[in-house]
Formats: structure tokens, C-alpha cells, sequence
């Protein structure tokens, strides 16, 4: 269902359309502000280089990739597992063929798709030649598809004229660390040039290419997110280094993502206890780094063949065994309209925050604390969401002027029909504990009386979220 705005109240009507950021320059002249309109529009329905476009726009990943050239610690490319969702992670592998066929499928069932991502699971540049015929195949019969791809950086050098020709104008480069020596702890070995190199030796020789990627990217005008995983005790109080050093180098976007690490994954971090960061020690580092560059804190850490909106995974609807029996219904005109739809709620949703600011603005914000609340949404911008349906929380800080996206939490459905529901409430409370509020469209008495005995309220509410979280907090206050 499409929600559908009128000044600032919302309804869900019909299924008609399925349902910001800037580059952080302060200069007034007019031949900045073309330069940052034209950056506005390159990123405007990306859902990973823009926060606000991530609730309206859809993403996909395919698996064309399984080759990789180096051997991170925290990696363990693995195949039929459709109930993990981390990267490096496939059910199955598609050629350059089937992966485009697949692409014309879901962009006609699903037109708020905009991205096609190569990321995996191995590295899209260490399989070059599938990684490009793939490209070329999509963008000869979707062209209003973006195109992406993401890669360790080894060979970033020798394939950006390639990339640059294909009109592929965003990459990501995982970069975690520009010190060889911490290099040495989190890569096994790095496969370059027919050899093959182990420790601080093999660490620098990646490094290096990859700050040669990264300036190559610059000089070709391709926009660059960096990725970079927090490994506590190991590079985590070295991530501002990291941070200062992409943004010097021509870097658009720092997005410092939590190691994933688990026994049962299989990963060399995994199986010698390395733990991953607390959502504190996360949002700390994330913090540290926001005043020198944009920080993308919304990434879901997306599987390698990964389909729909961030935060949701529609893969297993368009399995190898379904999509190839399945006809393009890719239309180009059809998802134009679908696109105008999402821009025209895109604005209605803006005025309505702008109004919400307005109104509900708290005194003294200068000596206002600030908390956090937990949203359950299904997209859209809005709290819309039934607290037991929840699969994540999206977490906003708020401060009674601004409320701002910090970070998304993972959760089990709390609604399941008697089985299992007492140990899910307990990790829903563990996973938002450090939240004042949960903002949800609904939420049965029992899971309400729960959550206040945990000290955390519940709003009910269907609006904007910027607008319910000013009002809970505006009562907040005054309490």
C-alpha cells in the first residue's frame, strides 16, 4: 500500500505508486550551488549515497562475482545459505546472462528499483569479464537503471576508464585501515600479480592500490563511498585516521559498518572470538567522524544477491528455479510514472517535516539533552508500522529541534502466534533498551505494559516520523 499525503496527514489508499543530503559545501556562489544540484541529482534515488532516498527506492545485488583476490579475516564467502544476511553471503551464483534477465524481471515488479550493485560474493574486479558483461547487457536495455559496484580496491587502477565508459558512477571500496601494520590483523593474504602476499607485506601492497583507486575515482568524477569495517581492539580507534584521510582523497560518503562475527559463519574472526562493536562503541566512532564527512549510518550490510528496499530482503521471491521462468516486464515509461509518483510524495513528505519543525519546536534547546527513540516503519518516511511486525527498528536522536537517523537495529517478529514470544520480547527490550520511546502504528496492551515496566513508552501514531518524535519528545520534556 501507497501512503499518501495531504499537508501533514497521512492515509493508505490504493496501490497506485510504489511506494537528503547534499555534499556539505557552504559557499554561496552560483557555480557551487549548479555543481551540488547536479551532485543532488546523482544520488537523489540511490537508497545507499542518500538517507532520505533509502525510504522510497529499492536496491539489488547480483551474484556474478565468486572470485576474490585477498582474504579478509571476517569473510567467508558461503553458498544456499538464504537465511543469512551479511555480506560475502549467496543462495546462488548467476551468469552474466541469467543476472540481466533477472535484472528486466524485477525492475518491472518492482519499478522503485533504481540500483543494479555488483558485490559479490567474491570481488566484482578479480572477475572482471563477467563483472562488465553483465554491466554492458543492463545498461544496453534498462538505461535509467544506476549502475554500481563494489570492490577491495586491488585492481580498482587498472579497470577505471572501464567503469567510467560503462557510465557506472558509483563504487565502493572497502578500505578499513591506512596502516599496514593493522593491515597484517585483518588480511590473510592478498593474491596480486600472480603472487601471493602474507601479512604487513600484503596489507601495504593493498593499500596502496587502493589509495591509487581512490584518486583515480576523483579524477574520473565517479563518486566514492568507502567501507569500512569497526574490528574492536583493532581498528576502531584508528577509524578517524581512515576517516580524515578519504575525505582529504575525494571520498563522498564514510560509512563505518560493525563486524559481523559468529562462530557458526565460519570466518577466521569468528572462530577465534573476536567480537563485534556495541551499538555504543559504533555510534561513538560514527559520531567522531560525522564533522569531517557525510556518514552513511543506514546500511543494512546487504547480502551479495540481495533484492528490495534496504532493510528488506525479497531474494528467495526471485530464485534461479522462478525468475528465469518469469518474462521482462521491464517498461520504461511505466517506471518513469512510478518514479514522478515517489518524487511528488517525496515533496509532499518534505513540507510536512518542515511544517512539523515548525510546530513543534521545544524552549532552551540549547540545554534540551538529547535521546533516542525507536521507530517501527515500513518506509515511506513514517511511522507506519505494527510494533509485532517489526523487523527492525529504525533509531532516531532527537533534541527537540532536529531528529536524526543514528542507526537501524535488527529484530525477530514479536507476533508469533504464542510460540517463542516471551524470549524475542526480552531481545526487542536488550536490542532498544538505551531508547526513551518506541513510535509504532500498534501495539497490543501486554507488549505495552512490558515495555513501560522496561522503562521505555510507547506512541502510537501514523505521520511523519520527524513530527511524532517532536511531539513525544515536547511531552518528554515537560515530564
Amino acid at each position: 500500500m501507497t501512503p499518501q499525503v495531504t499537508g501533514s496527514s497521512f492515509t493508505e489508499l490504493t496501490p497506485t505508486v510504489a511506494k537528503s543530503s547534499g555534499c556539505g559545501c557552504d559557499s554561496n556562489s552560483s557555480a557551487t550551488v549548479e555543481r551540488d544540484e547536479k551532485l543532488q541529482e546523482r544520488i537523489a534515488k540511490h537508497p545507499c549515497y542518500s538517507e532520505e532516498a533509502h525510504h522510497h527506492y529499492a536496491r539489488m545485488h547480483v551474484a556474478v562475482a565468486p572470485a576474490c583476490n585477498i582474504q579478509c579475516n571476517y569473510c567467508n564467502r558461503k553458498y544456499d545459505c538464504a537465511n543469512e544476511s551479511r555480506p560475502g553471503v549467496v543462495s546462488e551464483l548467476l551468469t552474466p546472462e541469467e543476472a540481466a534477465h533477472k535484472v528486466l524481471v524485477i525492475a518491472g515488479k518492482i519499478p522503485q528499483m533504481t540500483v543494479l550493485g555488483i558485490a559479490g560474493p567474491g570481488d566484482p574486479l578479480a572477475n572482471p569479464e563477467k563483472t562488465f558483461r553483465t554491466f554492458e547487457l543492463i545498461a544496453d536495455k534498462a538505461p535509467d537503471i544506476k549502475l554500481c559496484l563494489s570492490t577491495n580496491g586491488l585492481m580498482l587502477t587498472e579497470y577505471v576508464d572501464r567503469i567510467k565508459q560503462l557510465n557506472i558512477d558509483h563504487v565502493t571500496i572497502t578500505l578499513n585501515t591506512i596502516d599496514p601494520e593493522i593491515g597484517a590483523q585483518i588480511y590473510s593474504w592478498v593474491h596480486y600479480k600472480r603472487r601471493r602476499y602474507r601479512g604487513v607485506e600484503g596489507a601495504k601492497i593493498l593499500l596502496e592500490k587502493q589509495m591509487e583507486g581512490l584518486q583515480a575515482l576523483k579524477e574520473a568524477d565517479i563518486l566514492c563511498k568507502v567501507n569500512s569495517v569497526m574490528i574492536p581492539g583493532i581498528n576502531d580507534q584508528h577509524l578517524v585516521e581512515v576517516n580524515k584521510m578519504i575525505r582529504e582523497n575525494g571520498a563522498f560518503l564514510h560509512n563505518i559498518m560493525p563486524l559481523i562475527s559468529a562462530p557458526e559463519h565460519g570466518t577466521h574472526f569468528g572462530l577465534t572470538g573476536q567480537r563485534g562493536p556495541s551499538q555504543k562503541e559504533l555510534k561513538g566512532v560514527q559520531d567522531q567522524c560525522s564533522g569531517n564527512m557525510k556518514m552513511m549510518r543506514h546500511c543494512r550490510q546487504c547480502r551479495a544477491d540481495a533484492v528490495g528496499l534496504l532493510g528488506e530482503d525479497r531474494s528467495q521471491e526471485f530464485t534461479k528455479d522462478k525468475f528465469l521462468d518469469m518474462a521482462s516486464e521491464y517498461d520504461y515509461d511505466k517506471r518513469q510514472e512510478v518514479h514522478e509518483g515517489i518524487e511528488k510524495f517525496r515533496e509532499e513528505l518534505k513540507v510536512a517535516k518542515e511544517k512539523a519543525v515548525e510546530k513543534v519546536q521545544v524552549a532552551s534547546v540549547k540545554d534540551n539533552p538529547k535521546i533516542l527513540v525507536a521507530i517501527a516503519t515500513k518506509g515511506g518516511g513514517l511511522v507506519n508500522q505494527h510494533f509485532g511486525h517489526a523487523k527492525e527498528f529504525q533509531v532516531y536522536e532527537v533534541d527537540g529541534r532536529e531528529v536524526r537517523f543514528v542507526s537501524h537495529r535488527k529484530v525477530d517478529h514479536y507476533c508469533q502466534g504464542g510460540y517463542g514470544e516471551a524470549a524475542t520480547f526480552d531481545n526487542i527490550v536488550k536490542t532498544i533498551a538505551d531508547c526513551q520511546a518506541v513510535l509504532v502504528s500498534k501495539i497490543g496492551d501486554s507488549p505495552k505494559d512490558k515495555l513501560l515496566q522496561a522503562g521505555i513508552q510507547t506512541v502510537e501514531a501514523y505521520d511523519v516520523i520527524e513530527k511524532v518524535a517532536l511531539e513525544f519528545y515536547e511531552q518528554w520534556i515537560k515530564e
